[in-house]
């Protein structure tokens, strides 16, 4: 009997003391066990410790060039004087054509764009065809001051307009060196798309990437000259135009210009000046009030036959023969001689004189610009480096 008390009370005396020990544990004055509001501290305090992290990580790159540049963002807001014609009923008719002829009308009409500062005192640029036959242009900083700006200087053809506001001490965007972009690389459209700096002051942010560089579409039906445009993802709207386009530096790249779009709104194909384009114009307008392209090569050419072919001994396809040399020109001082074949001109090549006229009418050159013609002379080829010169 008593060997079978033995186990029993040796069994409740160890769960006796495994339950005194279990209390102890359970009460409150135990900081090993966290009670209901030791918990709430605890996981608040945690949410803060990730808040925090969160925080740390929501300022990048971006955000940063964003906050270098923002100041230098203005609304522009021009009244531009539109001309059109209004047609007589008798404009056909020889006779009453005299009498009633057609009518020029003007009327001042609003329009808006973007801008950007690049310098203290006041010089910003824009695109020219924001300004275009503008009576008044109106910028707005993002504090709220409002100028009458001064036009320095415009070219139509680059689609860039300097101007100058009346005020000193102000932010500004360098410039960068938009050869070295990279395909892929983050960049970021500032401006005033659909007039929205109207609202707050402040200039709207896009963010995407460089899509494509070197898309040269050339001279416009308009005579606007489009070269080596960078293409970007980054949205950008009507009123964009003249904004800048900037990388995770805050460095210029680029000026948002245009847009491929069937709806008129982004679709994710931008295009923007390159900003090593328009610091050589800027300069000249700067300078003096325009781009210099009143230049003089002093050579002319015609296209080559198989009798000029033959007597020269030359075997090639296409060219165009230099027929004279003006004395004391660059051609002349280049080197070139009358009867050298131009075969191409900075590494493109040359098939006839009307392509020679095209390429100059198509590269925005200016004076100081240089050229490398390619001609064949005696069996060999020689290449010349012609420096445009202005005029007289």
């Amino acid at each position: 009997m008593r060997r079978n008390l033995l186990p029993v009370l040796i069994g409740t005396v160890l769960g006796l003391t495994l339950l005194g020990l279990f209390n102890r544990l359970l009460k409150p004055d135990n900081p090993a066990v966290p009670q209901s509001g030791d918990r709430l501290l605890t996981t608040k305090a945690v949410a803060e410790e990730v808040a925090g992290e969160l925080n740390l990580h929501r300022a990048n790159s971006i955000t940063n060039a964003v906050t270098m540049v923002e100041g230098a963002i203005v609304g522009i807001n021009v009244i531009q004087l539109q001309r059109y014609v209004s047609r007589s009923p008798f404009s056909r008719d020889p006779f009453f054509r005299n009498f009633f002829p057609d009518r020029v009308i003007e009327r001042p009409v609003e329009n808006l764009g973007s801008g950007f500062l690049i310098s203290p005192d006041g010089y910003l640029i824009t695109n020219e065809h924001v300004i275009h036959n503008a009576t008044q242009v109106v910028v707005t900083l993002p504090d709220s001051r409002e100028y009458v700006a001064e036009l320095k200087g415009a070219d139509f053809a680059a689609d860039v307009a300097l101007l100058k506001i009346d005020a000193e001490d102000l932010p500004y965007i360098r410039f960068g060196d938009s050869d070295q972009l990279l395909m892929g690389e983050w960049v970021i459209a500032l401006g005033n798309p659909y007039g929205l700096f109207a609202v707050n002051d402040k200039p709207a942010v896009t963010v995407g990437v460089v899509s494509a560089v070197e898309r040269d579409f050339g001279k416009q039906r308009n005579q606007r000259i489009y070269k080596d445009m960078i293409q970007t993802d980054a949205a950008i709207n009507p009123g964009n135009s003249g904004g800048p386009l900037v990388n995770a530096l805050g460095e210029l790249v680029g000026m948002n210009t245009m847009i491929y779009s069937e709806s008129g709104g982004s679709i994710g194909i931008g295009f923007a000046i390159p900003a090593n384009r328009l610091r050589r114009v800027v300069e000249d307008l700067r300078r003096y009030g325009e781009v210099q392209r009143n230049y003089w090569t002093g050579i002319y050419v015609q296209d080559m036959n198989r009798l000029i072919a033959l007597s020269l001994d030359y075997s090639g396809v296409g060219g165009a023969i230099i027929t004279e040399i003006d004395p004391g020109s660059p051609g002349e001082e280049a080197g070139l001689e009358v009867s050298d074949i131009i075969t191409g001109i900075n590494d493109k090549t040359v098939q006839s004189s009307r392509e020679i006229e095209q390429y100059l009418l198509s590269e925005d050159l200016r004076v100081g610009d240089e050229m490398e013609f390619t001609v064949y002379r005696n069996g060999k080829t020689h290449r010349h480096t012609v420096i445009l010169e202005k005029r007289n």
